[in-house]
Order: structure tokens, then C-alpha cells, then sequence
């Protein structure tokens, strides 16, 4: 293995002066860089002085740095909650089951919209797809809940038409709260999340393709081993992405389709954080506080573990 050559003073120095160089002559870009930089800092990494608050006993009267340590006993409380192992069974729940079905699908869609002969059919079809996903979440859950609906809604109706009988309310068993969550976000999210696929199957070499026709591939042949390779390393990126996120359960959507008969496995980190920070009388900071620690932690190293995972496997990642 070759060693990185060492850099004496004299090389250092031609370093810094060719990057100062390189600043002045192109100072315009960089200064259009100050104002996501200082979004970053001032939003994202200013706040991070505040995560001393979950090891404290927060009093609003004495602040943030003011509060007692009380080091690791906000953990040790989520920890021995008899809340903590159905919250985080229903989080991974949700997560992996959302990864597994909402991951692949736009993948597949991409690469059936693809072959599409007729393009005129294709754009139309992109078009459709994508709407839903500039649905709110409110009016998202509001539609679940109309079409869903035992009585009036297009479910109801439907049965009712079908069976003559009222049918059951989808909605108020809690075992039901997972599937609809998912595949309703596939309903949403599939044509969005199929652009950068579809963007990347549309920078694949034509020659590859002729040269596959000429060798007498098929269309699905030319899909195997054309396509889905080209766009692998477009695939592990996101699949990073996503791995390092799953435990950032949709907060906006899952307390909306929350109720007392599904509570017991819709309930998740990010809703419970919310509940024992703000929506709770005693607005426990700290815990709140230790809980989004250790839920970051978790994707932090799940982060790492699928960079690692797809370097070994693909050869390619994010860092």
C-alpha cells in the first residue's frame, strides 16, 4: 500500500497561498456559500450546546447551565419506563417495515417506467405519480381517514354495497395502524422518489443497449444487466440515506393517526419525545431531551454500520 507522501513547510505553505488564490479569484462563490454556512451553524450546530440539557435536571428558573448534572439518570429513566420496549418495538416496527416496502418500489417503478415504449404514456404517468407527493400531511391523513372510513367513507361504502353488512372500522384496530401507514406513503411517495432513479436510467449509455439487441437480449435481460447495475451505485446512496434515518418515524403523520385504540402500537419515539416534552402537564425537558439523544445515537451508528456495509459490498458510499 502506498503511503500518502509527507508535506514538508516550504509545500504547506504553496498549499495555503494556491487556496487563498483560488478564494480571492472566485470570492463570488464563496460568499453566495455565507448564507447556507451560517444557516448551519445558527440552526443546526448552535443548538447542539443545548443537548447538555439531557444530562441535567432542567429548572426554567436557573437555565440550561444553570440546572444541576444529574449525568445519566434521564437515560436510566426512558430506559426502566415500562413505555421503553413497546416504543422502541413499535419505532423499528414502522422503520424497517417502511424501508423494505418504500425503498425497492420506486426502484422498480423507475426501471418499468423506463422501458415504456410509448412516451407520450410515460410522462403522463410521471405526472400523475408525483402529484401526491405535494399533498400536506394533514390533508394526506384527512383523505386516509375519508376513504377509510366505515360509514361514509369509499371503504364503507364499498362493503356495505358488497356484503349488504356495515364493516369494520379499519381505523380503530391497532394492528391495522402500521400497514395503512406504509402503504399510504407508498401511495404518496413512489413517484417522487423515483425521480433520481428514473434520472439516472436516463444517463445510461444507449451503446450498452444496441450492444445487448445485438447480442439477442431481451428486454428484461437488457433491464438485469444494463439498467439495474447502472444504477446500483445511485441505490446504495440512498439506501444510506434511508438506514441512517429509520429511526425518524414520520412525526407530523403518526400523531395525526393516532387515537386511543391504536395508541399501544402507534405510539414511537418522535411522538412520545413531543408528548413528555410539550403535550404532557409536566413538560419533562430533560427526558424529552435524552430520548432525541438516544434516538439520534441510534441512527448515527446505523448511519455508519450501512456506509461501512455498501463500501464492502458495492464499493461505494457516502463518506
Amino acid at each position: 500500500m502506498s503511503k500518502k507522501p509527507v508535506l514538508n513547510a516550504g509545500d504547506k505553505t504553496r498549499e495555503r497561498t494556491k487556496l487563498w488564490f483560488n478564494i480571492r479569484a472566485r470570492w463570488q462563490i464563496y460568499l453566495l456559500l455565507l448564507l447556507p454556512l451560517a444557516y448551519l451553524v445558527i440552526f443546526s450546530y448552535g443548538p447542539m450546546g443545548g443537548l447538555v440539557i439531557a444530562f441535567k435536571h432542567y429548572n426554567f428558573s436557573l437555565g440550561i447551565f444553570g440546572s444541576p448534572w444529574v449525568g445519566l439518570d434521564n437515560f436510566k429513566r426512558f430506559f426502566e419506563s415500562y413505555k421503553f420496549f413497546q416504543i422502541l418495538a413499535n419505532t423499528l416496527t414502522l422503520s424497517f417495515y417502511s424501508l423494505l416496502v418504500t425503498f425497492p418500489i420506486p426502484i422498480v417503478f423507475a426501471l418499468l417506467l423506463n422501458a415504456m415504449p410509448l412516451r407520450r404514456y410515460q410522462k403522463v404517468i410521471q405526472t400523475v405519480t408525483y402529484i401526491p407527493h405535494f399533498f400536506s400531511t394533514v390533508v394526506m391523513v384527512g383523505l386516509i381517514f375519508q376513504l377509510l372510513n366505515s360509514r361514509n367513507g369509499l371503504y364503507g361504502s364499498l362493503m356495505l354495497f358488497l356484503t349488504n353488512q356495515m364493516p369494520p372500522d379499519l381505523l380503530a384496530v391497532g394492528t391495522n395502524f402500521k400497514h395503512i401507514y406504509v402503504w399510504s406513503a407508498v401511495w404518496q411517495s413512489t413517484g417522487y422518489s423515483s425521480i433520481i432513479y428514473f434520472a439516472a436510467l436516463s444517463n445510461v449509455d444507449p451503446t450498452l443497449h444496441e450492444a445487448a439487441l445485438v447480442d439477442g437480449a431481451t428486454r428484461f435481460q437488457r433491464v438485469l444487466y444494463v439498467d439495474i447495475p447502472s444504477i446500483l451505485p445511485t441505490a446504495s446512496i440512498m439506501l444510506i440515506l434511508a438506514v441512517g434515518n429509520i429511526m425518524n418515524v414520520a412525526f407530523e403523520k403518526t400523531l395525526l393517526m393516532q387515537n386511543p385504540l391504536n395508541i399501544n402500537f402507534s405510539e414511537v419515539i418522535s411522538t412520545y419525545v413531543y408528548k413528555v416534552g410539550l403535550a404532557s402537564g409536566i413538560n419533562d425537558f430533560s427526558l424529552s431531551a435524552a430520548i432525541g439523544m438516544f434516538n439520534s445515537v441510534i441512527n448515527f451508528l446505523l448511519l455508519i454500520f450501512a456506509n461501512w456495509g455498501s463500501r464492502k459490498l458495492s464499493g461505494s458510499g457516502i463518506f
